[in-house]
């Protein structure tokens, strides 16, 4: 949707499509309060903004909304469609990266008590096993810290995919007129003065034998 679509949302179903970019209410109905934004790029900004004061809790709170890698999200909407698409470069039918998979996953849960999360959208199944290997030798803190820019990164390419295009292209009117208030009456055109006929001219004396009429 353009942004100017997004402006004209309801601060429900603002608020609900922003969520569903990451499980975290207080940044979400801020997100939609600050409305309107003037482009896309103004409300990238300040999402990106707003969800790098997300506190710790807060993370933890959002990854109830997201599955384990190799696992489909048990949930229906918008969070689950995402989920899918993102998860598209693991292939479900490939045994070894199943189980892989299964055993990474647990040995992460057994260390940090969490999911393993990664933003997974452009990753392949061997990349995202690597990253999962690579941090199982973080320390609880620094992992916590990953862990919050991952799904910063999701959110932030989740929104980008819902709220991309530029605003609608403006009117004749508002060319003309410059920028209005919105609900404020278009002003009226200057009247113009009506033409009269076009007469031929009075020939002068002397000039009558060289005058013709059209």
């Amino acid at each position: 949707m353009t942004i100017d679509d997004f402006n004209a949302l309801t601060k429900g179903d603002a608020t609900e499509l922003v969520a569903s970019c990451a499980d975290v209410p207080a940044w979400a109905a801020d997100v939609a309060e600050a409305r309107p934004f003037v482009d896309a790029e103004a409300l990238h900004a300040y999402a990106d903004e707003r969800a790098a004061a997300w506190s710790d809790e807060q993370v933890s709170a959002a990854l109830a909304d997201h599955p384990r890698i190799g696992e489909k999200h048990e949930g229906e909407g918008a969070s689950a469609e995402h989920s899918q698409r993102e998860q598209a470069g693991v292939d479900p039918q490939d045994s070894e990266v199943q189980r892989r998979l299964a055993e990474g996953n647990a040995a992460y849960e057994a260390r940090f008590d969490r999911i393993y999360l990664v933003r997974a959208a452009g990753r392949s199944a061997e990349e995202i096993l690597a990253l999962l290997e690579a941090r199982l030798t973080n320390d609880p803190a620094t992992e916590l810290r990953v862990t919050a820019g991952q799904l910063r990164e999701i959110a932030a390419l989740r929104l980008r995919g819902l709220v991309a295009g530029r605003r609608s292209a403006p009117t004749l009117s508002t060319r003309h007129w410059g920028d209005r208030q919105p609900g404020s009456p278009s002003p009226s055109p200057a009247p113009t003065r009506p033409t009269s006929p076009r007469r031929p001219p009075t020939p002068t004396a002397g000039c009558a034998s060289t005058y013709r009429s059209e």
